[in-house]
């Protein structure tokens, strides 16, 4: 006995549209004046976990297809946007957004047969384009233009591969952000579009081998279930291109353990195809077989989910792993497949005090590591032997360092807080960087600068934080400042680039984003000291970033804003639970907000080994239940000023969590000095493939709802008065 429901009984639905409507006219935008949210009905739901009672009133809105989620849905959106639209400065922010973003963005070019390869958006278009030449230094060709996919924008291109000789490609799209994707195979040599199709596809890659590719799918769910339904039975699939999907060959399945999830690799060089096996969103397994010997079984090389092992190529007859089995910082080892046992791995690269994360590119390993969550990188030969530091352009974050083993050369982008995503041509034999291309912005970098600081959080433990800002900033106390972060999942948050970011640092303001527990940075102890019963400690040090802004003279409580999206609305819902005085703003985006039942939906069981489950036991059941932030909103604090977003086709973190929260923040604070409000967009999932025209929108209000109710009118208004 875990989870029992009691009853379930729904208000007269009447009533309930009656009560919907009934704030239709509310005109008083005030943010210091009451709003009239839109009523939200309740239930009698009431669940027992081990013999205590939890209810939960707004079970109802867990339902996305019923006529009365969506007229609550179309309620709260016209209260939030007509608060919005009472902003006067809402449009003049939106218009300089689109001027900081109108700018050409260029991703890393990579080659696949013939021809280079790259993403370019020439400026305010909402998806990106995939062009291609066979010299770089040549007009390039449209290869994929994804904007064609949908008239709004709003489906864009996941994943793009191609096979071993670059004349067949295979890419997915998503629609509307679902994370649910469809593949389809063209002729990479003339642009045809061939029949294949497939469906059902989710938390996958496309590995060519032959004619055909390796690919992950679930099995079909009915249409009202498909954005909330659990995944479950997920199997690996051989695509022969030119057939039907209904003809794939399963490769690899576990009936026995439904929960399972795969992924299915090729290696470079043919050899071998790599089966990786999760159950959460860390630790796998590892199974591998040799494609060349027809018939071959697949041989485990790690049979558990204890540890992180991940296969970047080969050397001969060996995987070359990076594991972080006996490494919490991450090693590289060398795996011989007749005898895969750990106890037979050969090192190649040791553990160090910084985090690993290594590739192939041409015949060398680029090591990657994170020195206080910043980039360096270093050149090794195939067995492990240094070579050379490679000299990046400053302090920032690299991507892209991986090419084929017969490629001399290769691409990479630097970016960092206030440099636009910056291509650089790497000489693998030399070691040396040449900038290729760098972008225009409408700003100047050399305006701003990045410091690097670290604070206590309540235990003692040293936590890093980078602070931006305006060169010659005051330090008066009344400085907007946005504070972000995320600590969960092993995720590490680097410098990176964000133009929309600009109009906020432009306009006096700071962007702080502290690299707390539960992340990445600082290997897999610092990812296990922020999860399950140590959770607490991801929010005690998001608190301690805030107090340190405050107590330094950065900002006030008046003049904080705090972000999170995902495990980071989680973050940012129990913050402000516990700390309802921090801050002026709270923006909780898409977050986990019901901790009691986020594994009910979609693929959620999977952030159990990072939060644990009100099923496993009484003392988890307890630990989630003290800070699950729909839980624990307190009717007699004063909140800060909250916009609740999520999104209706999100289904990662289903809009249910958000939904039941915004309605009872609405519930127990009415009489809030500062609006509680959500913002529902349509058409849009988790956040990726998002339209430009909506990131702008989005973007716009945040910043607008932020200064609104700092009483803050940003010195580009003032300057047009």
């Amino acid at each position: 006995m875990v989870l029992t429901v009691v009853t379930m009984k729904y208000y007269s639905f009447l009533v309930c549209v009656l009560l919907f409507s009934s704030c239709a006219d509310q005109t008083d935008t005030s943010q210091n004046t009451d709003l009239a949210y839109p009523a939200s009905s309740k239930v009698d739901t009431v669940d027992n976990y081990f013999g205590k009672s939890v209810p939960d009133p707004y079970r109802w809105l867990e339902d996305d297809n019923s006529e009365a989620t969506g007229q609550w849905v179309a309620s709260q959106n016209e209260v939030t946007q007509g608060y919005l639209t009472k902003i006067d400065f809402r449009q003049e922010v939106a218009d300089r957004l689109s001027k900081l973003e109108n700018y050409e963005k260029v991703s890393a070019p990579s080659k696949s047969g013939e021809y280079h390869y790259y993403r370019k958006n020439n400026g305010l278009q909402n998806q990106s384009v995939i062009y291609r030449s066979m010299d770089l230094d040549e007009q390039p060709e449209v290869f994929i233009d994804p904007n064609t996919f949908s008239e709004d924008g709003t489906t864009s291109l996941s994943t793009l591969s191609f096979n071993d000789e670059g004349t067949m490609a295979a890419y997915s799209i998503s629609i509307a952000g679902s994370d649910w994707r469809e593949i389809f195979v063209m002729d990479a040599i003339n642009g045809e579009l061939l029949k294949d199709h497939i469906k059902w596809v989710k938390f996958s890659g496309i590995s060519w081998y032959k004619d055909g590719f390796y690919y992950q799918r679930f099995d079909e769910l009915d249409a009202e279930d498909a954005l909330k339904g659990t995944n479950q039975f997920g199997k690996i699939y051989y695509h022969q291109v030119g057939t039907d999907q209904s003809n794939d060959q399963l490769i690899y399945s576990n009936p026995d353990n439904p929960e399972n999830r795969f992924g299915a690799d090729v290696t470079e060089d043919g050899h071998y195809l790599i089966i990786y096996t999760q159950e959460s969103t860390s630790g796998n397994g590892l199974l591998v077989k040799d494609l060349s010997i027809e018939g071959s079984a697949f041989i485990t090389v790690v049979d558990n989910f204890d540890n992180d092992h991940e296969v970047i190529g080969t050397s001969g007859d060996l995987l070359l792993v990076e594991t972080n089995l006996d490494a919490p910082n991450n090693r590289l080892v060398a795996v011989a497949i007749d005898r895969p046992e750990p106890a037979n791995w050969r090192p190649v690269i040791d553990e160090k005090e910084q985090v690993l994360n290594a590739a192939i590119a041409g015949d060398k390993i680029m090591a990657s590591y994170l020195v206080d969550a910043k980039t360096s990188i270093e050149q090794y030969t195939l067995d492990g032997t240094f070579e050379n530091e490679v000299a990046l352009p400053g302090i920032g974050s690299v991507y892209g360092f991986s090419a084929s083993p017969e490629d001399q050369e290769f691409y990479y982008t630097f970016t960092s807080f206030t440099e636009p995503s910056a291509i650089y041509k790497y000489d693998i034999p030399v070691g040396e960087s040449t900038l290729w291309r760098r972008p225009e912005v409408d700003f100047d970098p050399e305006a701003y600068e990045t410091k690097q600081v670290f604070f206590s959080s309540e235990d003692g433990t040293q936590v890093p934080m980078f602070i931006v800002h305006k060169k010659g900033l005051e330090l008066n106390g009344k400085n907007p400042t946005w504070l972000y972060s995320y600590g969960g999942f092993n995720i590490s948050l680097r410098p990176s680039f964000n133009a929309s970011r600009m109009v906020w640092l432009e306009n006096g303001g700071v962007f702080a984003m502290p690299n707390i527990r539960g992340g990445g940075e600082y290997g897999e102890k610092w990812h296990k000291s922020g999860t399950k019963l140590q959770k607490k400690n991801v929010f005690n040090d998001f608190i301690a970033a805030g107090e340190y802004l405050i107590r330094e003279g950065y900002t006030s409580t008046d003049y904080l804003a705090l972000q999170g999206g995902s495990n980071g609305g989680l973050l940012v819902g129990a913050t402000i639970n516990m700390r309802p005085d921090l801050a002026k703003v709270a923006f909780p985006m898409v977050g986990v907000m019901d901790m009691l039942r986020y594994q009910y939906f979609t693929i959620g069981r999977a952030w159990a080994t990072d939060y644990g489950t009100s099923e496993e036991s009484q003392e988890m059941f307890e630990y989630l239940y003290s800070y699950s932030p729909l839980h624990n909103i307190d009717a007699a604090a004063e909140y800060p000023a909250v916009m609740v977003t999520t999104a209706d086709h999100d289904d990662r973190v289903v809009p249910a969590h958000s939904f039941k929260y915004a309605a009872t923040l609405q519930e127990k604070r009415p009489d809030n000095l500062s609006p509680l409000l959500i913002r529902i967009e349509t058409n849009a999932g988790h956040g990726a493939g998002m339209s430009m025209e909506k990131r702008i929108q989005f973007s716009a209000d945040m910043y607008s709802f932020a200064w609104y109710n700092m009483g803050v009118i940003p010195p580009m208004v003032q300057q047009n008065m």
